[in-house]
């Protein structure tokens, strides 16, 4: 008996996938490409009618139990880079990129010197960013262990470990000088909140949950961010898409003055303190 080929193999996980996943063809055609070694569009472009790899079918079985495609595949793309992720990290969420998005309209022709990442997981918004501003320097704080090994090894692989410093810590904890953008995207989930299986098993809760209302963590960085910013400078935080008002009034009793941007899907997604 003949080999199942790729095209029909990739049809055959599609139909697996469908009760687990909203994707379940991209879903099918990520592992595949991880299965063979290449990107998905030399999968599509040429290789569809080649014999499916052996290791395929494994792939397919976790991701039917809900293991995120980044955990399976230990990458994620995000912005302008690839980043290396895997079990204990956040996994980058395209929503995250309108902070780099507002990043870049604050400083237009201008760049930041020194950049603050809070809670950088596997280094993705100081990463990104640097990866914009060529002479910039960043410094990047986590209470992970397991992200801030992501982060160097990410940094590296991007040859930033010249301008990229990580380092274990509690949100602003310790942190000394100013610094011309101040990134984070903070845990903002209610606790009482209902996720997916794919996130709220196998993500970090540590990196998702933030008291009742998922403002915790906000109320300890809000109020630390005056002394930090340089003057010109901004800190751009993530909200969850109801959190604008509450986390924009954090800045204003702090006397910063917040703007709030939208994601792709036309929810607020950010606010800007200056």
């Amino acid at each position: 008996m003949s080999q199942q080929s790729v095209r029909a193999a990739i049809a055959e996980a599609t139909r697996q996938l469908e009760p687990v996943s909203d994707t379940p063809r991209l879903d099918a055609d990520l592992l595949m490409a991880h299965a063979l070694g290449i990107t998905r569009d030399a999968l599509l472009l040429g290789r569809l009618d080649d014999a499916a790899p052996e290791g395929f079918a494994a792939l397919v079985a976790r991701r039917s139990t809900h293991e995120p495609i980044a955990y399976i595949t230990g990458t994620r793309a995000f912005w302008t880079i690839d980043l290396a992720v895997g079990p204990g990290v956040l996994i980058p969420r395209p929503d995250s990129e309108t902070l780099i998005e507002t990043a870049l309209a604050w400083f237009a022709d201008r760049a930041p010197q020194r950049i603050l990442d809070l809670g950088t997981g596997p280094g993705t918004l100081l990463l990104a960013a640097l990866a914009e501003w060529p002479a910039a320097q960043g410094l990047g704080i986590d209470a992970s262990e397991t992200a801030l090994g992501y982060a160097r090894r990410n940094a590296e692989a991007l040859g930033m470990t010249t301008r990229a410093a990580f380092r274990i810590g509690d949100w602003t904890s310790g942190i000394e000088g100013t610094f011309d953008l101040i990134l984070a995207n903070p845990p903002y989930i209610g606790t009482a909140e209902p996720l997916p299986p794919q996130v709220l098993d196998h993500e970090p809760a540590e990196a998702l949950f933030a008291g009742a209302d998922g403002l915790d963590d906000y109320r300890r960085i809000v109020p630390a961010l005056p002394a930090l910013l340089a003057p010109g400078g901004a800190a751009i935080l993530e909200i969850g898409w109801t959190q604008a008002d509450a986390v924009s009034l954090l800045g204003q009793e702090r006397g910063l003055a917040p703007n709030v941007y939208k994601d792709m899907g036309g929810r607020p997604r950010v606010v800007r303190l200056t």
